[in-house]
């Protein structure tokens, strides 16, 4: 059983903070990398950022360089997104994705093999 549980998700005002967390469970050993997308009422769901578990080769989406950052917890198998200077726009349902082999295409949905529940973002101006 594959499981990603996401929390974290909430109201926020502009220029705020708010840190996502994804807990993986099930079989994650060998996992090669983590997401985070994000998908506003009619959009496409985007790529926000990508990390390896290994902590290394962190890529973000133009729109969040800067302002988020995507981290590991290896011990707890969580990946986290820190997101600061929230802006009105940012406001999607989030979601993280688990990627169990290299996939040089991860900005794609399609790079992913499992995606959690998402949870909600909403930032007021």
């Amino acid at each position: 059983q594959v499981q990603l549980v996401e929390s974290g998700g909430g109201l926020v005002q502009a220029g705020g903070s708010l840190r996502l967390s994804c807990a993986a469970s099930g079989r994650t050993f060998s996992w090669y990398s983590m997401g985070w997308f994000r998908q506003a009422p009619g959009k496409e769901r985007e790529f926000v950022a990508h990390i390896r578990w290994s902590g290394s080769n962190t890529y973000y989406a133009d729109s969040v360089k800067g302002r988020f950052t995507i981290s590991t917890d290896n011990a707890k198998n969580t990946v986290y997104l820190q997101m600061n200077s929230l802006k009105p726009e940012d406001t999607a349902v989030y979601y993280c994705a688990a990627d169990r082999n290299y996939n040089a295409d991860y900005v794609q949905i399609r790079a992913y093999d499992y995606w959690g529940q998402g949870t909600q973002v909403t930032v007021s101006s």
